[in-house]
């Protein structure tokens, strides 16, 4: 997409603005033209000249006020408590920071700014609410009620909400994600702080990695491009094993280390999440997968006396 003139920027507010995909997508929608204003729930966004505001999403008045100050034109909906294994300990938390956050936003918008255009991300982790068996977590359970709000509001307020479905992103940035892990530890390693033994859970496991930087100008798309209501996957097409990613980094790494598996003999079936009408708006992934790794590991490399892994936002 072209950029905007001065004049003509869009105002486009982005929660989870402080969070791995968050900080990616201020800086990208800025570099292509919007207004962008970043909302975080506790901490200041970090780069220069970039409105910052500070919302617990699940206080309505909190919501109310943010959306009556900005009036945006554009929401990406990034914020959200997306760690699996906190939603075990603390289910609650995740169904009300998922869904009420959500319906707070979707509400205040509805009142204040009924034709900005939203897109909810989503997660691939959701399940098919027709088939309760399917679900594997509460973490599922939040993020598919967050979708079904989504498409509800859009039908019955005729708002314009698109869902976003992304598999898992990669790429600079601290992350709870299995890439930043390993890399981390191939980092450490490095620096002789870690015996060079590199140990996985299964070698065997697939997964749909997408650098999150393409998943950002999927973003982009879907808000000038998507159909309200529709869920649209974003990820990479392509099923890679977890054996398949630290070969790759073998590559990008002077050090030898060795590998453990814990599961040997465990085959998992190949995952393929195809992203066939994200594609057909004119959208395809830029960067391939060793270039993510290799900036993944440079991340590390000059950042490696700062690990604030986090799990919200």
């Amino acid at each position: 997409m072209d950029a905007y003139t001065l004049n003509q920027q869009p105002k486009l507010l982005i929660t989870g603005a402080n969070g791995f995909t968050g900080q990616h997508a201020v800086k990208h929608f800025l570099n292509v033209g919007f207004n962008v204003t970043a909302v975080s729930r506790k901490s200041k966004f970090t780069l220069n000249d970039v409105p910052n505001e500070y919302c617990n999403l699940t206080n309505k008045a909190d919501v109310e006020n943010l959306i009556k100050k900005t009036k945006p034109q554009y929401l990406l909906h990034l914020a959200g408590q997306n760690h699996v294994g906190l939603s075990w300990v603390d289910p609650v938390t995740s169904l009300e920071v998922n869904t009420m956050g959500t319906v707070n936003l979707l509400e205040s918008l509805r009142k204040e700014s009924p034709l900005s255009k939203v897109v909810v991300v989503g997660s691939a982790l959701q399940f098919d609410p027709g088939n309760i068996t399917t679900l594997p977590h509460p973490y599922s359970l939040s993020k598919t009620l967050q979708v079904i709000i989504a498409q509800s509001w859009a039908k019955l307020f005729n708002m314009h909400i698109v869902i976003a479905k992304p598999s898992n992103l990669i790429g600079p940035g601290f992350s709870n994600g299995v890439c930043s892990i390993l890399a981390k530890k191939i980092v450490d390693m490095e620096e002789n702080k870690l015996d060079k033994v590199l140990e996985v859970n299964n070698l065997h496991a697939q997964r749909d990695y997408l650098d999150v930087r393409d998943a950002v100008t999927a973003y982009e798309t879907l808000l000038m491009k998507g159909k309200s209501g529709e869920i649209y996957d974003i990820s990479s097409g392509k099923s890679r094993s977890i054996e398949k990613i630290v070969n790759c980094f073998k590559t990008l790494t002077t050090i030898n280390f060795e590998l453990k598996s814990q599961e040997f003999h465990q085959i998992e079936q190949t995952i393929k999440i195809m992203p066939s009408n994200l594609i057909d708006l004119g959208w395809k992934p830029a960067i391939p997968l060793k270039q993510s790794l290799k900036d993944i590991l440079n991340f590390y490399r000059d950042n490696h006396k700062n690990n604030p892994f986090k799990t919200t936002e």
